[in-house]
């Protein structure tokens, strides 16, 4: 469903993650192929116990006219029990700039996707990182073979940044591969990425850092499990980034029962039904009004009409139907058929359905040729497809070539490694909104950056906007909350002008949010 993280560490010797002012060793450490293969999968490794020496490089950067030199450290973080057992091992890639004053006093970022099942790639060499994998400018799949090139919008001018690859994704593994079930949960993977947090702050001497998390998709649910999950450990954060936002899955789940998310899709399925010239004339003209005007009849007339279920008069649902068909560019007759309900899959199938197309659920921009006409769901994503093996070919070689870390092991971008996920919900929907609160009321410091794409069918603006105002802030925590709306889709960054404008945004709230004493 989304997308996700970070990973790996080793010595307390001279190869520290993030130090630019530690010696180094002239030459990377290289993981050998055949090391590598014994513990894949979680199959035995010679010696459990050891730990990979990181791989340490240097390299530079042009960010706005300027080089900015950094060094780049991969490795592995054991992940152990309380009795020292090391139960996982978690793969990670850190870049620390080389700048003047040390590292301690750099904003420092964890960053994460999502998934769950996804690993850290997309935010890393989509957005954040010094290298970006080359898309077209609308974020559409170019040619093959893929490359990346040097990201001017990389936000390392502005903060150190730690990407983290949780068990199960990316190269991380548990060392048994009969007890990874316990990483592959909401409590378990909050638990497993806090322990690499707490650990990587040790090793690397990084606690007096202003501390900031960034999560994407699953990862913002993660991110704001760990704000509440860290501050009662005793690792407060100046800011929390979320992207493309999930923190209350009853806004997301179409099950019966819940018609939450029939009402906060909406406004998703009308931007999407305007950019492919499926609304009716007069609600082409002006985007935001028309936004603005889907939101407000989503959140009265028709969230109404479904609460009434079958009190309906036959008047009602018929000004429900065309009111429907209206503001989502879908048939009449379809809106009918679907008892007013249609479920963001169904949205994807239909919209086009008259020119034998589907649209993107990850960007609702993007459109594919399915494999048939009929049926009620896309056969694939048609936005997942344009970017997959893109960022898939360019990590793969970049990892080795560049950083220096080579392994047989599969690193699993998005999926793959990740069982049955138990999301501890007591029969209810998952939820991690309470625990950002918490954090919110503990740390009145604490500032909040949310990003949301228009053009988005997996974790819809409107959804998140609704979850923002429903976290019961008091008035000084919501003036530390701030949202903003990109003309883009889940993955916003893949859009150039939405990337350069994130960029921005990310900077102006890191400087609010990093105190310096």
């Amino acid at each position: 469903m989304m997308i996700a993280s970070l990973l790996l560490h080793a010595t307390l010797l001279a190869a520290l993650p993030g130090g630019a002012d530690h010696a180094r060793p002239t030459e990377p450490a290289v993981v050998s192929p055949d090391r590598a293969k014994e513990s894949v999968d979680g199959e035995k490794e010679k010696n459990p116990a050891s730990e990979e020496k990181p791989v340490v490089t240097r390299h530079q950067v042009t960010v706005n006219g300027r080089v900015l030199k950094y060094t780049a450290t991969v490795g592995m973080l054991p992940i152990t029990t309380s009795t020292g057992e090391t139960e996982a091992h978690m793969f990670y890639v850190a870049y620390t700039a080389d700048t003047p004053g040390g590292r301690g006093k750099r904003p420092l970022l964890f960053a994460f996707n999502g998934g769950p099942g996804s690993s850290s790639v997309w935010l890393h060499i989509g957005a954040m990182g010094p290298k970006r994998v080359k898309l077209a400018d609308d974020g559409s799949m170019p040619p093959p073979p893929y490359l990346l090139t040097d990201n001017g919008e990389t936000w390392l001018d502005e903060a150190d940044l730690v990407f983290i690859d949780p068990v199960g994704t990316g190269y991380s593994r548990a060392v048994k591969a009969d007890q990874a079930s316990k990483f592959f949960s909401l409590k378990g993977d909050i638990e497993s990425v806090g322990e690499f947090i707490r650990l990587y702050l040790t090793r690397s001497e990084r606690w007096s850092s202003p501390l900031f998390l960034v999560g994407e998709s699953y990862g913002s649910t993660r991110a704001a499990g760990l704000a509440g999950y860290l501050f009662d450990r005793g690792i407060a954060f100046n800011g929390i980034i979320l992207i493309s936002t999930v923190l209350n899955f009853s806004t997301i789940s179409f099950t019966p029962g819940n018609d939450l998310p029939y009402v906060l899709f909406l406004p998703s399925y009308t931007a999407t039904a305007s950019f492919h010239r499926k609304l009716p004339p007069d609600l082409s003209r002006d985007l935001p009004a028309t936004l603005a005007e889907a939101e407000n009849w989503a959140t009265t007339a028709y969230a109404q009409a479904l609460a009434k279920g079958d009190r309906l008069t036959a008047g009602e649902r018929r000004e429900t139907v065309k009111m429907l068909a209206r503001y989502t560019g879908i048939e009449e007759r379809s809106v009918d058929n679907c008892n007013l309900r249609i479920d963001a899959q169904y949205f994807a199938k239909e919209l086009l359905r008259g020119e034998k197309k589907i649209v993107g659920r990850f960007d609702s921009r993007l459109q594919g040729n399915d494999s048939s006409a009929a049926g009620e769901h896309p056969g694939y994503d048609p936005s997942l497809a344009a970017v997959r093996p893109p960022f898939t070919a360019a990590f793969n070689g970049y990892v080795r070539s560049e950083l220096g870390y080579r392994t047989d092991r599969e690193y699993y971008i998005l999926g793959g490694g990740v069982g049955h996920w138990d999301w501890g919900a007591n029969n209810s929907f998952a939820e991690t909104g309470e625990a950002l609160r918490s954090a919110f009321v503990k740390n009145p410091f604490m500032k909040l950056l949310v990003a949301s794409g228009t053009y988005d069918l997996a974790t819809p603006f409107f959804g998140t906007d609704y979850t923002l105002s429903h976290l019961e802030l008091d008035k000084a925590a919501r003036e530390n909350v701030s949202s903003i709306r990109f003309e883009a889709g889940h993955m916003m960054y893949t859009d150039s002008g939405s990337r350069a404008r994130l960029k921005q945004e990310v900077a102006s709230f890191l400087r609010a949010a990093a105190f310096r004493h």
